[in-house]
């Protein structure tokens, strides 16, 4: 006799609200007129996304287990699934503004026509846009929220396929840049797909080692039999995993091709919510699923995060494309919350949690600012993402500038804006842990990440504008709300973090 999960829809509410329209936005596809179709989709992923935000808003505090304890709905998952589907529903008004005039249209107007033929260059031009990104962005969003809250190694499998398999799809969607855009989703499925086996490789040796799938009882097996080399091999394999879709080096190859190939509200999206999913994931199986023990996997989260600091600042200044410079920058942050997850204590609570925690939602922040300015600065070919273009910006567009600025300043870690109180959240969880030697390797890594955000605002201020210089667009109404909030928060949260800071150390809890 199977007996029924204990299912809450009350706890469930979020997930349901988004998948619901995520499916929807299928069915505006197949019966909502062409001409019509655009505004009805913005609305519905809106909709979808704000009620999921107001939805773990109001569950806030519960620590109730559904669905037959494989998914958690407890404070740590309630945050982070308020900062995925928050983060998303930014980044869809990054969609939105982009498609509402043609001329400057992110997405292509029909993904099914081959690059570079004569029905392709008619419609480069259309009004036309691919709607399809909603839906797909919406089912994303609800499989990063899953994913930060499921504690059964299938179920997390399974939102990883549901957020990965839309990615792959709207990453190829850019109106202009058509074969760039294609060549990155396709190397984006094939290195997920590479991805997605060794999770599943490693899922089936942990089943294999400890008889079960769901993340406490592996850990009360660990604990009683000790780590055996099957436990070992498999938790590797799903860390492996995981550290693709956090595009922690060596995992990163994808990273600065997809950044530059996909259209800019897509890597927005991409770089500011797939990280908080795939950190919230890597928090959950760590300390739910293995605990703290010293021989299971802190060597290897430690390896890993020194190369990826090293890896993404040393590479990130030969970067004169600002969409790849920006990915390095994304490798280089994951070393830097790697080393918020090494500050957890012996409970798998407390400040290391809390503060990787704060530094994920001011990074989505930071960084999704930072590509809704990227969309305005403009040449003949879209987006100006060369170096060299962003020469004497100041002086074309002052406010611009500044923004940008903001943004540069808050990723370098500068003193006043919401990067540096979360760097020094992260850094300060690992000391207490006894892992300074990481922390000096971070320091070090950050003073070199420094200098290409830098470049950047010494171009803008202290160089002339070239003659032939791109244009500044006038911001609509959903890059200018999202500008507003980025920046906002950006100078809030460096200033007064106090209030976030508190919010996170009460959600640092994990049920498992």
């Amino acid at each position: 006799m199977i007996d029924a999960p204990d299912l809450s829809l009350a706890a469930l509410a979020p997930l349901l609200l988004v998948f619901g329209a995520a499916c929807v936005g299928v069915l505006v596809e197949a019966f909502v007129p062409r001409d019509r179709r655009h505004a009805v989709q913005v609305a519905v992923a809106l909709v979808g996304t704000v009620g999921g935000f107001a939805g773990t808003l109001l569950l806030a505090g519960t620590r109730e287990v559904t669905a037959g304890a494989a998914l958690a709905v407890d404070p740590a998952g309630l945050f982070l699934q308020a900062t995925v589907v928050g983060l998303g529903a930014l980044a869809l008004l990054l969609f939105a503004e982009r498609s509402l005039d043609p001329a400057r249209s992110a997405f292509v107007a029909s993904a099914a026509v081959p690059a570079g033929s004569v029905r392709d260059r008619e419609l480069a031009t259309s009004s036309r846009v691919q709607t399809e990104v909603y839906p797909l962005a919406t089912f994303a969003i609800g499989g990063m929220m899953l994913f930060v809250t499921a504690n059964d190694l299938l179920i997390m499998f399974v939102a990883l396929e549901v957020l990965s398999l839309p990615l792959y799809l709207i990453s190829g969607f850019a109106r202009r840049r058509r074969l760039l855009s294609q060549e990155a989703a396709l190397k984006y499925f094939l290195l997920g797909a590479f991805a997605s086996a060794f999770f599943l490789y490693g899922l089936a040796l942990v089943y294999g080692a400890t008889g079960s799938i769901r993340l406490s009882e592996i850990r009360e097996s660990a604990s009683a039999e000790g780590g055996g080399v099957l436990l070992v091999l498999g938790l590797a394999l799903l860390v492996v995993g995981l550290l693709f879709k956090a595009s922690v080096a060596p995992f990163h190859a994808w990273t600065p091709d997809v950044y530059q190939g996909a259209p800019t509200p897509v890597t927005a999206f991409m770089a500011a919510c797939t990280k908080v999913a795939a950190f919230g994931a890597i928090l959950r199986l760590l300390y739910v699923g293995f605990g703290t023990e010293e021989w299971t996997w802190r060597p290897l989260v430690y390896g890993v995060a020194i190369v990826s600091m090293v890896v993404g600042a040393v590479l990130g200044l030969t970067q004169t494309d600002l969409k790849r410079m920006l990915a390095y920058s994304s490798i280089a942050h994951a070393g830097f919350l790697l080393t918020g997850v090494l500050g957890l204590g012996a409970d798998g609570a407390g400040s290391g949690l809390a503060a990787t925690m704060f530094y994920l939602l001011t990074y989505g922040l930071t960084t999704l600012g930072a590509f809704a300015v990227l969309t305005l600065v403009r040449d003949g070919d879209g987006e100006a993402v060369h170096l060299s273009q962003w020469a004497g910006l100041a002086a074309r567009s002052p406010l611009t500038a500044a923004v940008m600025g903001l943004f540069l300043l808050a990723l370098a870690g500068i003193p006043l804006t919401a990067g540096f109180t979360g760097k020094f959240a992260v850094f300060r969880a690992a000391i207490e842990q006894g892992a300074w030697p990481l922390v000096l390797v971070a320091v070090l890594a950050s003073a070199v990440a420094a200098f290409f955000y830098l470049r950047v605002i010494v171009l803008m201020y202290f160089s002339p504008p070239a003659v032939d210089g791109p244009t500044v667009g006038v911001p609509g109404v959903p890059t200018t709300l999202v500008l507003a909030v980025t920046a906002t928060a950006t100078l809030v949260l460096g200033i007064v973090p106090g209030p976030v800071l508190d919010l996170a150390e009460r959600a640092a809890i994990f049920v498992g």
